[in-house]
């Protein structure tokens, strides 16, 4: 399962194996993964690890954290287009508490910030949107 003489981190190693079982069905959008004690006995790490490998897959937005019922596997979103003039620039940064309830965006979802040539930004939810530049 996890080799600690891999030279991958076992955060990275725990996220992999729990995306692999994400990707394969096993644990179907809306399901709840294993409360984090069973993860880490199943796995044989430590609490910290569980933490760090849960932030990545939130991070990626495959999972949610909901306090007081545990890991869900996010339902798959249809990622809608937005167009971005050339010249524009394109940042990713964790949004402010004002975006985050604008968009209700849940802890590790990123937004993407785009600012076009004119000066002039947007912010859009980064697990809902896909930039192309024309």
């Amino acid at each position: 399962m996890i080799d600690p003489h891999s030279g991958v981190p076992a955060w990275r190693q725990l996220a992999d194996a729990l995306r692999a079982r994400i990707d394969s069905g096993e644990w179907p959008p809306g399901a709840l993964l294993p409360p984090q004690p069973r993860l880490r006995h199943e796995y044989a790490v430590g609490k910290a690890t569980v933490k760090a490998a849960v932030a990545a897959l939130r991070s990626e937005g495959l999972v949610d954290l909901e306090h007081g019922i545990g890991i869900r596997v996010r339902e798959h979103i249809e990622r809608q287009e937005v167009t971005g003039e050339r010249g524009s620039v394109v940042s990713v940064r964790m949004p402010t508490p004002a975006e985050r309830a604008t968009f209700g965006l849940t802890d590790g979802v990123p937004v993407l910030v785009v600012t076009g040539p004119d000066g002039l930004q947007e912010a859009y939810p980064g697990d809902e949107y896909v930039l192309r530049i024309v």
